[in-house]
């Protein structure tokens, strides 16, 4: 569709409802459930284990077919635990497995399908039980981590640090390194001179923000029609 041809107030409801599944469904599983938190399609975004914490702001968006998953596998030692900041992005087919802790600073973002893990999840010689080694991965403020990165157990990347697509992260990035490969090393560092605007600076003031995005939402769907959006989902033609 070239554009969204729902009448505004069916968006209202849509999203109103998103949110209220989300505090509903999601928010007893975790420990700490933000204020402020998004949820694209909720139902596609499970938890599993505890404890979880989902920083205040920060945004979700899963998929039928990418599925977010946050994982806590703590049967053994009691001191698993997931940890996401605020004003996160967090996008479809993200997953995060921890067995002992997996901690994101605020603003950070998680491209699509991208996996941070903490553990190995199997020994190398006892692959019945065994969770195998596992160390807590600790990533920074304002990092990205780009579509299909691993990062593995034992990982520190410190703020504002770019981790490219498809890269596998085995060993630490430093504070504002660009890193890419696999294993991931870093290739260049980001200019100091040049101005970095953060997740968290753009939701500094969320409801002006919620303000304007519903401004733009009216404007860009004024003239829709209950029939015209169930005529482009069920009859679309060129130019929907």
């Amino acid at each position: 569709m070239l554009k969204d041809h729902k009448p505004y107030y069916l968006k209202r409801f849509y999203n109103k409802f998103q949110k209220w599944y989300a505090n509903y469904y999601l928010a007893p599983q975790c420990e700490y459930f933000g204020r402020g938190l998004h949820f694209m399609k909720p139902w596609h975004v499970e938890i599993f284990g505890g404890p979880v914490s989902l920083g205040d702001y920060t945004t979700f968006i899963a998929a039928s077919d990418k599925k977010v998953r946050l994982t806590v596998w703590s049967a053994w030692q009691k001191s698993g635990k997931i940890k996401i900041g605020s004003c996160c992005l967090i996008c479809p087919g993200v997953r995060i497995s921890a067995a002992t802790a997996v901690t994101i600073g605020d603003g950070t973002m998680l491209a699509q399908g991208a996996f941070v893990s903490d553990s190995d999840w199997h020994d190398l010689y006892d692959r019945s039980l065994s969770i195998g080694n596992t160390q807590e991965v600790k990533i920074g403020k304002n990092v990205w981590i780009g579509d299909s990165a691993i990062v593995g157990k034992g990982v520190t990347i410190g703020d504002n640090a770019v981790i490219g697509a498809g890269a596998v992260v085995v060993k630490d990035i430093p504070a504002a390194a660009v890193a890419a490969g696999n294993p991931a090393a870093v290739i260049r560092y980001l200019d100091p001179e040049k101005p970095l605007k953060s997740r968290t600076e753009w939701l500094a003031d969320p409801v002006a923000l919620a303000r304007d995005f519903a401004i733009i939402d009216r404007d860009l769907m004024r003239g829709n029609t209950l029939g015209g959006w169930l005529r482009s989902l069920l009859l679309p033609r060129r130019g929907d």
